[in-house]
């Protein structure tokens, strides 16, 4: 790489670093307001983290040209690793971990707002971090690589495949219509927007501001964090409710979400498919699970109806929040919930999976095959919206499922040389790659994954990069052509 590629991937880390250290700046707040006694370190790490990244505005030119094709997946890579990295400081300079592999777990969890955790009692920690691990969601869910876009008008790189490597969910059927920034800076406004609306909805129902802000961070998000350490069980159930409706939203295509709101519904038939399939998801993951709390653990069906609700949109969003410790919950719920995480939110939103819009193509892409077993000679196109899809995208939606599963079975295999049982194994790896977070056994529920391993930890967190960048730009790092000039 020439000298120029250096610069176009070490300039743009200044910028996430000063917003990832004004963040810091920001959890003296709460430092301060609740006298935690963490003030001193949380200052100490912002003013390092904000010194950083000035240091690499100021001393690393803009890169200038045209750049190598490989840069833009070495940088949303880059990005994310830096970032996790800088994020154990608060972890470490205020005592709340002492290990390094478990802070960068708990890093690593919030920058991609996973949702998984190493503290089995986060009543007890500073305000501060607790702060620090919403925050550190709710910057995560947007995507950092689209921040860096929104606020850099210039990079030298190739800004569509910038916004492509990251993959947290970008829907790519609008490339023509309008810029990659101003699709962002579309999401980004719609993001604060239901942020806000969400917090003062929280208000109104007599929630501390506090307690709204956190909450409404982590489940916007699709991160699951909370300041409970019964999740969501302790709120009451119009609050429940309120969280579930934010969930809810998470999982839609923000640029949907953007044309509804300007009445512009013109704009949105080419989401229609993805976004009908995705309430369909939802009507049957509540209904059959209401019905086997109902029949099979006795719940009233007010309350069958009221867990199943908010934890099915939990799930299928991958926020990773509890309505109860589902870990006693019938084994089948488990085990749909599971493969429910797998499906994930419409692309374009917050919500980790491999999107229902893929879903939905590998879906049609098998009634066709069969149906072509039973009349040879028909022709019977993949179609999304009315529009017959192409095969490159059909191929391109293959890749990406096999390369789950194929990343699944490797991470399953891997924990279970770790030391971790079949059981915890199998959902960890789930939990971590789709970003859902609580996992099965002493993982699952509101259990969490102190009792991991240290080579167990690292595992699961390099799953929760691969599952936020989607796999594939994290493989195509692995392989050894990419390397060669």
């Amino acid at each position: 790489m020439t000298r120029n590629d250096i610069r176009a991937l070490v300039y743009p880390l200044g910028i996430p670093l000063l917003g990832l250290g004004g963040m810091m700046m920001l959890c003296l707040i709460p430092s301060l307001h609740f006298y935690d006694g963490t003030a001193l370190p949380m200052f100490v790490c912002g003013l390092f983290t904000l010194a950083v990244g000035l240091a690499i505005l100021g001393a690393v030119g803009k890169p200038k040209g045209r750049v190598d094709r490989r840069v833009p997946f070495l940088l949303v890579a880059l990005i994310w690793l830096v970032l996790s990295f800088f994020g154990t400081l608060p972890f470490l300079a205020t005592g709340s971990v002492t290990k390094f592999s478990d802070a960068l777990f708990e890093s690593m969890s919030g920058i991609t707002s996973t949702g998984a955790t190493i503290f089995s009692d986060v009543e007890h920690l500073p305000p501060s971090i607790l702060l620090w691990r919403s925050m550190s969601q709710w910057i995560g869910g947007f995507g950092i690589i689209l921040m860096v876009l929104a606020f850099i008008p210039s990079l030298g790189i190739n800004k569509y495949s910038l916004y492509t490597a990251e993959a947290s969910g970008a829907d790519n059927s609008g490339k023509g219509t309008i810029t990659v920034s101003e699709t962002i800076r579309r999401t980004l406004s719609i993001y604060i927007f239901l942020t806000l609306v969400f917090v003062l909805l929280l208000r109104l129902t007599g929630m501390h501001i506090w307690d709204a802000v956190n909450l409404v961070f982590t489940n916007i998000s699709s991160g699951g964090f909370c300041i409970y350490n019964d999740s969501l069980a302790s709120i009451t159930h119009r609050q429940q409710g309120i969280l579930a409706l934010a969930m809810f939203f998470s999982g839609i295509n923000f640029s949907l979400l953007f044309y509804v709101l300007t009445f512009r519904f013109g704009k949105i038939r080419h989401k229609l498919d993805q976004f009908g399939f995705y309430l369909v998801v939802i009507v049957v993951g509540i209904a059959g699970v209401m019905l086997a709390l109902h029949y099979a653990m006795d719940y009233s069906w007010k309350d069958s109806f009221r867990c199943s609700a908010v934890q099915t949109l939990s799930v299928l969003t991958t926020t990773g929040s509890l309505v109860e410790d589902t870990s006693f919950w019938w084994t089948p719920i488990l085990f749909f919930y599971v493969v429910l995480s797998l499906c994930g939110g419409m692309a374009g939103s917050t919500s980790g999976g491999l999107k229902v819009m893929r879903v939905l193509i590998l879906f049609r892409n098998v009634r066709n095959i069969l149906r072509n077993r039973l009349h040879p000679s028909a022709v019977n196109p993949v179609r999304l919206n009315g529009k017959p899809v192409s095969h490159p995208i059909i191929n391109n939606v293959m890749v990406i499922f096999f390369v789950y599963l194929f990343t699944i079975i490797l991470g399953v295999l891997l924990l279970m040389i770790c030391g971790i049982n079949a059981t915890e194994s199998f959902g960890a790896c789930i939990a971590c790659i789709t970003g859902y977070g609580p996992g099965l056994g002493a993982s699952g529920g509101l259990g969490c994954y102190e009792a991991f391993t240290v080579s167990a930890k690292w595992i699961a967190s390099l799953l929760m990069l691969m599952g936020r960048l989607e796999c594939l730009t994290v493989i195509i790092l692995l392989i050894p052509r990419f390397w060669k000039q």
